[in-house]
């Protein structure tokens, strides 16, 4: 038995074809196709009727719910009753026919993960992309490439056993690459890629909106940190002070054009850079840590980032004060003290400020 999970959103004109092609594509192999729809308003629950008199087709509303493409296609596995389960998109991009080569691959190595890959030997894509989409998707792969180990990790055609998948409450997709997440919080025991030509849709409108594209950066970092833990944290804070240092530095400069010694511009900039850094931290770095009061938190986050601006702004001054070299290049002396206040600030943050331990 499969079961074949398509989620939709105002697809109905392309599910004739869908199941026809399913059905010729899987004769004699016993399977239903579920259509997760969500809130779709072009009659889609009245062709699926229609549908279900000739075809094992069946579909599941998520109506009432958020429009999410990532948690259509978990209530679509929860709702399976095989075991086995197919992922593909209605709008014929994915090809029907190399369902059986992917059950093929999946039955020699029962405990994989088979995607349906573009970008194998084999595989293609439509030529008709233009270079924005092209380039679009080329970064997006480049960016999960660390995550799997495959060609394609944005692929959303894709086969796996559902006990591979372990406790599915601990699943937190955002977006549209439920693929990807599946693949890095599973257990699989591999990753194989069978070719496929993917085809670009010939009917119906596309929904990748740029509030998709911010998702999955949002998505990306929850796959980061779940694998790589707190280097990854590491990292983010570090990227996150990094646009709390740009802040500084126009401060920096903005108070010195007002005429302020360059000590006390340096004291001034800290207050504006130290709460942007708090807020984007406590919704991004460590926002999937407890949260606790804001003003409390930010009290601490500050009282920590003084200790950290203490030791920030003695290497600036003894660096300028004592060394002809930064005394010339003061921005360089402002450089070095954020990076070593940096490290102090992470590990104050990690273990105190944004501590899961505490209440």
């Amino acid at each position: 038995m499969l079961t074949i999970i398509v989620p939709t959103l105002n697809e109905a004109e392309n599910l004739p074809e869908l199941n026809a092609r399913v059905s010729a594509a899987l004769a004699g192999v016993d399977y239903e196709l579920v259509i997760v729809d969500d809130s779709s308003d072009d009659g889609t629950e009245d062709v699926v009727r229609s549908l279900s008199a000739q075809y094992p087709v069946r579909m599941i509303s998520r109506a009432g719910k958020p429009r999410d493409l990532s948690w259509s296609v978990i209530d679509g596995i929860e709702a399976a009753t095989s075991s086995t389960v197919l992922v593909m998109d209605a709008d014929l991009s994915h090809p029907p026919e190399r369902i059986p080569a992917m059950l093929a691959r999946l039955k020699e190595t029962p405990g994989a993960f088979v995607i349906g890959s573009r970008y194998v030997e084999g595989g293609t894509f439509d030529r008709e992309w233009s270079v924005w989409r092209f380039l679009n998707s080329t970064f997006a792969t480049v960016l999960a490439r660390p995550l799997v180990k495959c060609n394609d990790p944005m692929s959303g055609f894709f086969l796996f056993n559902r006990d591979r998948l372990g406790d599915r409450a601990k699943l937190r997709p955002i977006g549209y690459k439920i693929g990807l997440e599946l693949m890095v919080r599973g257990n699989f025991d591999a990753i194989v890629e069978v070719p496929i030509e993917f085809a670009d849709r010939a009917r119906g409108e596309s929904k990748m909106t740029l509030a998709q594209q911010f998702n999955y950066l949002r998505h990306l970092r929850r796959l980061y940190l779940r694998k790589f833990g707190g280097v990854a944290e590491f990292i983010h804070f570090g990227a996150v002070g990094a646009s709390g240092f740009v802040i500084d530095v126009a401060v920096y400069y903005l108070v010195q054009g007002f005429g302020a010694p360059h000590q006390v511009a340096r004291a001034i900039s800290f207050w504006p850079a130290v709460s942007w850094n708090w807020a984007i931290n406590r919704r991004m770095t460590f926002g999937d840590r407890r949260k606790r009061p804001r003003a409390k938190q930010w009290f601490e986050f500050v009282g920590m980032s003084i200790v950290g601006f203490t030791i920030n702004w003695g290497v600036y001054y003894f660096l300028t004060m004592r060394v002809a070299f930064f005394d010339h290049y003061r921005i360089l002396a402002l450089v070095s003290g954020v990076g070593v206040a940096s490290v102090f600030n992470f590990a104050a943050s990690t273990v105190f400020v944004y501590s899961d331990n505490r209440r």
